[in-house]
């Protein structure tokens, strides 16, 4: 490892090119301590007992909508645990939903868990892979109480892919990706609606009226009140906010009523509500005796929606897309543990980190063997060491819509640059195919934004190319892209993607089953297939999935009309 930091001063891809480094040297799960003997792992050498560990989780809230990065929406709460803690500003996610929730869970990047395609929708068979040992399991391993409060989105089709059978002992929340935050419906197409709220295996028909922040809240609290702070816990509270459809108490709304744009001003008040959320997840930390020994860990879990009421701001893109503005996120560490407090870290980190990181903090064991993609920051986060991590594969989507002027030929005859993917390795990261919405939104209470480079760039993003390089230490927003000056250093990242490529798994996403409508279910939503059911059908899935290929190519340039109409729409509105 000291090797790898001595060369810090050069040219990461002229290092590869002279051959002081090979790619298969620095392959996920090698750059580790694997000398050390699993069993002998044990806390890290300035705690004296497992740490209480929160994980606190957002949804869709952009990079631009917290106090700290400058933004008009108050959040006194984060910014005050954030300036007392470590700021994580080159940490990373992914676009979308269960991408992310997946990565964290199990510490593996999408290709290696086969949910490298979109995001796993209500009345899919389809779930977190069984066979993966999951972080709450690994906890629990090491003596933890292990809780969740709020959204899984990971699949529900069978019992044995809830929550409480993948390694938590409560739960309380909702199973699939989006519902009303006080009726807690969820529709997934006209007439297919059904409600979502469930304490454990069951439907918490109950708690139906009340505002899911506030109530995930109000749990936390119940389940601190409840334990003892002499035994350790973990809490992952995975907030529904701020994700659609906006709502918010009006009280929360009513400090933005000076706000323009309505789905700012909503978006906004929803916010503050989950700031004074976590406010109160804090003071009950306090209050039972937890604080002292606790790690309190902050994270978006994708960019923000910008037709929302999100904002990524300066950053490109949004949620959904491989752009920064999609994949680069909030995050931040508070806790009286760390060793140097009160900094900025520019680590790079990633989400599938934490599971090493957290079960290391537990006095778990890690096993190199295991083939995990994270690796161990908190060295990086406590004490300001260099991240083990020198690249981040953001994904490889075989399945998403190629690009239409992607080809073997560009990728060097090794890489089809029609695949939608991308890659970071040290400061360079590349994209192929189509990356999705590349746009820079100004902030929405912006009426005129000057710029010679943004408004140039908005003339020529729809250029016919699927290469883009980008140095993302030098030029963090993608304003200049560098893959016709650097073919040296594309060659050298595709190559990379081949790799990651021939590790992946088959894509997991079969198709909808009509015995997951709520009506067949009580109204609400929840497991609908026995474990022989569930095998047939993932079956059929995949046999409909072959078959409508070719199907499903006769409206791709539908959704392409849709797309450039989208766009256009969206530069009229910005």
């Amino acid at each position: 490892m000291m090797a790898v930091y001595a060369l810090t001063g050069f040219s990461f891809v002229s290092l590869l090119g002279f051959g002081y480094l090979s790619w298969d040297w620095i392959k996920p799960g090698l750059v580790s301590d694997v000398s050390m003997d699993p069993m002998e792992k044990s806390l890290p050498p300035t705690f004296t007992r497992p740490p209480h560990i929160i994980f606190i989780l957002t949804d869709d809230q952009g990079y631009h909508d917290v106090g700290y990065h400058g933004s008009d929406i108050q959040t006194p709460t984060l910014d005050r645990l954030a300036a007392e803690g470590v700021k994580l500003e080159n940490y990373y996610i992914q676009p979308i939903c269960t991408p992310s929730r997946s990565q964290l869970i199990t510490g593996r990047y999408q290709i290696h868990t086969g949910l490298q395609h979109s995001i796993i929708r209500p009345r899919q068979p389809n779930c977190l892979p069984l066979d993966r040992v999951t972080l709450p399991q690994k906890l629990q391993e090491a003596g933890y109480s292990t809780h969740m409060v709020g959204k899984w989105h990971l699949g529900f089709y069978k019992k044995e892919c809830l929550p409480t059978r993948r390694g938590f002992d409560t739960f309380l929340g909702s199973l699939t990706g989006n519902v009303d935050y006080y009726t807690y419906d969820n529709c997934d197409g006209p007439g297919v609606c059904g409600y979502d709220l469930h304490e454990g295996e069951n439907v918490a028909w109950g708690q139906s009226g009340k505002y899911s922040t506030v109530l995930y809240a109000q749990r936390v609290n119940k389940i601190l009140a409840t334990h003892s702070p002499k035994e350790p816990i973990f809490i992952y509270v995975a907030f529904q906010a701020v994700h659609t459809p906006l709502q918010s108490p009006k009280e929360y709304i009513y400090r933005y009523r000076s706000m323009g744009n309505v789905a700012r001003r909503k978006y906004a008040a929803m916010v503050t509500c989950m700031d004074e959320a976590v406010k109160n997840i804090t003071w009950a930390l306090k209050k039972y005796g937890y604080y002292d020994n606790s790690v309190i860990i902050f994270s978006t879990d994708n960019g923000g929606q910008t037709f929302s009421g999100g904002s990524n701001w300066p950053l490109r893109g949004r949620k959904g897309t491989y752009w920064e503005g999609g994949v680069r996120g909030i995050g931040f560490v508070h806790s009286p543990l760390i060793q140097r407090k009160r900094r900025t870290s520019w680590a790079l980190v990633h989400i599938t980190d934490w599971y090493p990181t957290l079960v290391t903090l537990a006095g778990g064991n890690v096993s190199a063997a295991e083939g995990l993609d994270g690796y161990d920051v908190w060295p990086a986060i406590s004490e300001g060491k260099a991240s083990p991590r020198m690249e981040i594969l953001h994904n490889i989507d075989p399945l998403y819509n190629h690009a239409k002027y992607g080809s073997l030929e560009d990728g060097f005859g090794i890489w089809n640059t029609a695949v939608q993917a991308s890659i970071r390795v040290g400061e360079w990261k590349l994209l192929t195919g189509d990356p999705g919405y590349s746009d820079w939104i100004p902030p929405q209470t912006l009426t005129n934004f000057p710029g010679s480079w943004w408004n140039l760039e908005r003339l020529t993003h729809g250029l016919r190319k699927s290469v883009w390089l980008f140095n993302i230490t030098a030029d963090p927003y993608e304003r200049y892209d560098l893959s016709q000056q650097r073919p040296d250093v594309v060659r050298a990242l595709l190559t990379r993607l081949v790799h990651y490529n021939r590790t992946a798994i088959p894509v997991r996403y079969p198709a909808e089953n009509p015995r997951a409508h709520p009506d067949f279910n009580g109204g609400a939503w929840g497991p609908w297939a026995s474990e022989d059911e569930a095998e047939e059908w993932e079956g059929m899935g995949e046999r409909l999935r072959s078959k409508n290929r070719k199907k499903k190519c006769k409206i791709c340039k539908l959704r392409s009309f849709f797309r450039k109409l989208n766009t256009r729409l969206m530069s009229n509105r910005i």
